[in-house]
């Protein structure tokens, strides 16, 4: 039993709702602490596609971790992540899209001052802009990538512990790319990370800790209920949606602060962490087989990273009108898993 979970105990809270309550403050508090290192060096697509994705996917972490310990199936860390990732690039992005839009292209608001100043204002932000749409094209490439790589591992009907090795592998030649372009920005730019940079590194790190504390005794409760739908067999769909409540956070709270760059690039983001390291881990750990609707859910995701991709090139952005195509999607993954 953690700390936290012996203080919560003797206070006589201890119930469902108390951690669910534990889970969002986490969560919350992460949520704080990040939008601060938007001041500290790290860009917003950069803060998108490699900083949130290791703190909206720290719960998916934690459940391979809990379900390794624990001798649990593999199969359910896989239905876990499929449905982390199919409800992030469906759902959590067509909501915000119907309501706001999620559109790259940078607000245009009168500027003051002599025309050469306004010009190369305007040259800046155009730049900018650039660069977040071929950043996200390249994360949006690599979930289709990624998707693919594990679709054909997969094609014996499971993975065993050489594929998990091949998906690993996969992850941390992306995460190094990914490291090495975040460090040739600052230097571009001249960036150092300061010391309100690692305090909120540590903030964000305690968040982990609550976040931690919360999975743990809910993934306990789970599998202890014996309802209709709550009970143990349904662990992987109840958690995944469980992992989804930080990212729908991140997605409307950006969304509604028309920063559509970071909105978009931690939900697709998060898939990296999922598909490949989670899966790989835990295929290292445990070989697993494959759930019937893995294939659906591994189309859902390739053709909805396609569908983003053709939108972010063509019209920037993410049109109102096309959350009703993945709201369609994903009523299918729910019906091809569920039914």
């Amino acid at each position: 039993m953690n700390p936290l979970a012996e203080v919560i105990d003797a206070l006589g809270l201890t119930s469902v709702w108390t951690y669910l309550a534990l889970f969002l403050a986490a969560s919350f508090i992460m949520l704080w602490r990040l939008e601060a290192l938007l001041d500290h060096g790290l860009e917003g697509t950069a803060l998108g596609t490699l900083v949130m994705p290791y703190c909206s996917g720290l719960g998916n972490l934690i459940f391979v971790a809990l379900i390794a310990a624990r001798g649990g199936p593999g199969q359910e860390v896989l239905t876990n992540c499929l449905v982390n990732n199919v409800t992030n690039l469906t759902l959590i992005l067509a909501l915000p899209a119907l309501c706001w839009g999620l559109q790259l292209e940078p607000a245009k608001k009168a500027a003051k001052g002599a025309g050469a100043k306004k010009s190369a204002a305007a040259a800046a932000a155009g730049t900018q802009h650039q660069l977040n749409r071929l950043s996200l094209l390249l994360t949006l490439a690599a979930v289709v990538f990624f998707s693919g790589v594990t679709w054909a591992l997969g094609a014996d009907r499971q993975l065993d512990r050489s594929d998990g090795l091949v998906l690993v592998a996969l992850f941390l030649f992306w995460q190094c790319f990914q490291v090495f372009d975040v460090l040739k920005h600052n230097v571009r730019q001249h960036h150092r990370f300061g010391p309100l940079f690692y305090l909120d590194v540590f903030i964000v790190l305690l968040g982990a800790a609550g976040l931690y504390s919360s999975i743990e005794w809910l993934v306990t409760w789970l599998s202890g209920q014996h309802g209709q739908f709550i009970n143990a067999q349904n662990l992987g769909w109840l958690s995944g949606w469980l992992m989804v409540l930080p990212n729908a956070l991140l997605a409307f709270f950006y969304a509604a602060r028309h920063r559509a760059d970071i909105a978009y690039a931690s939900q697709v983001g998060d898939g990296h962490i999922c598909i490949p390291l989670c899966l790989g881990l835990s295929a290292l750990l445990n070989p697993m087989s494959l759930p019937p609707f893995f294939e659906t859910g591994i189309a859902i995701l390739c053709g909805a990273a396609l569908l983003h991709a053709f939108c972010v090139l063509l019209t920037s952005g993410l049109p109102r009108w096309m959350g009703w195509p993945l709201l369609g999607a994903y009523a299918w993954f729910l019906a091809a898993g569920l039914m």
